[in-house]
């Protein structure tokens, strides 16, 4: 499958996804966002890929906002409908993918680009990333869930400071709040990627799949998360991989479980 704006490539049950637009600093245009639900939703259903990591290309940027010459012009309706047609297409796609995604963010993730990094399951940053949601200095606020997944993962009066300000935040600061779970060199972030990739990879897809979907449930509204996860957890033990994961066990031997 080929792209206009990413590159792909998958190793041992790894596939890495690659914003390339480093020319405009990745910036997410429609186009872009139309490949990257392509690409996720094939690799949603690639049973030999485990884990996806999603990165920017270069060293300057992870994805360094929407690609606002699209939208200078637009009107209510139109707005209302392109953060609508982002959060279906691309935000809650990745958020509700059932294998986790990794965000490598490197470099600056700002305004939809943040957004996209938080709609990951984890966040993984190098030292000069910075990251922002600057869309009040625009006259606008962050439309594609930063609004909500910033105060999930950081609280709601770290989220207040940040959108408000509309000021970015370094690496280890992003780590001190939560909203990244690691923080290595430049040169080191895509191999801790991989090294975090491969500790999932050990365990059971089902129950992953599983664990995504009890999580997230737990952050949307009229969803009891609790009811999701009992009713997850007993999924489970219909599943091959719990028989494979008990027996192992029992018999002191790693599990080997199959995509």
């Amino acid at each position: 499958m080929s792209f206009n704006n990413l590159t792909q490539e998958k190793e041992n049950g790894i596939a890495t996804i690659t914003i390339n637009r480093p020319q405009q600093l990745n910036a997410l245009n429609r186009e872009t966002i139309q490949e990257l639900n392509t690409a996720f939703k094939a690799l949603e259903s690639d049973q030999e890929v485990r884990v996806i990591i999603l990165t920017g290309s270069g060293e300057k940027a992870f994805v360094a906002g929407a690609d606002i010459k699209e939208f200078a012009d637009f009107s209510v309706q139109e707005g209302t409908e392109l953060a609508a047609r982002g959060h279906e297409i691309l935000f809650d796609l990745v958020e509700n993918l059932n294998k986790p995604v990794i965000a490598a963010v490197n470099g600056f993730a700002l305004g939809g680009g943040l957004e996209l990094a938080m709609a990951c399951h984890v966040r993984i940053a190098s030292s000069n990333a910075r990251m922002g949601l600057p869309e009040t200095g625009l006259g606008v606020i962050p439309g594609y869930g930063g609004t909500q997944r910033l105060a999930n993962l950081v609280g709601k009066g770290r989220a207040m400071e940040m959108i408000c300000t509309a000021e970015m935040i370094k690496a280890d600061r992003a780590y001190e709040t939560g909203l990244v779970n690691q923080v290595t060199a430049p040169e080191e972030l895509m191999e801790a990627c991989k090294a975090m990739a491969a500790k999932m990879i050990r365990n059971s897809p089902q129950a992953i799949q599983s664990a995504i979907r009890s999580i997230n449930a737990g952050f949307k509204t009229g969803i009891n998360g609790f009811k999701v996860e009992i009713e997850e957890f007993g999924k489970c033990f219909g599943t091959d991989d719990f028989k494979e994961g008990t027996t192992a066990f029992l018999e002191k031997r790693k599990a080997d479980f199959k995509a």
